[in-house]
């Protein structure tokens, strides 16, 4: 499963940073491993910068093989609050897509 982790101007997507969120989404959806083939993440301050309760955005899209994409949002006070919201409604998402589909075979 490929992870690729992007940003807004507004923020820096340091290799520190990537690193985080890449464990995170891997200790979290580790399981779907030969069911997604790609996740993509996106970092945003809402506000670039001026402070704000939920001011940090986490968009994440999955690429499930063979269907077509599936993407949950969350926004947050702090960057770490933002993808972990993001991380855990992705895995609540899948869980239920490929659920109704191994209900069906």
């Amino acid at each position: 499963m490929q992870i690729q982790v992007n940003s807004n101007d507004s923020l820096s997507t340091t290799e520190g940073l990537a690193a985080k969120v890449e464990a995170h989404i891997e200790h979290v959806l580790g399981r779907f491993e030969g069911r997604v083939t790609r996740i993509e993440v996106h970092l945003n301050d809402v506000n670039a910068g001026k402070g704000g309760e939920g001011d940090k955005r986490c968009m994440m899209e999955a690429r499930p093989a063979g269907l077509a994409p599936l993407a949950v949002t969350h926004q947050a006070g702090t960057l770490p609050e933002a993808w972990q919201g993001a991380a855990n409604k992705l895995r609540s998402l899948l869980e239920t897509t490929f659920g109704k589909l191994d209900a069906r075979s």
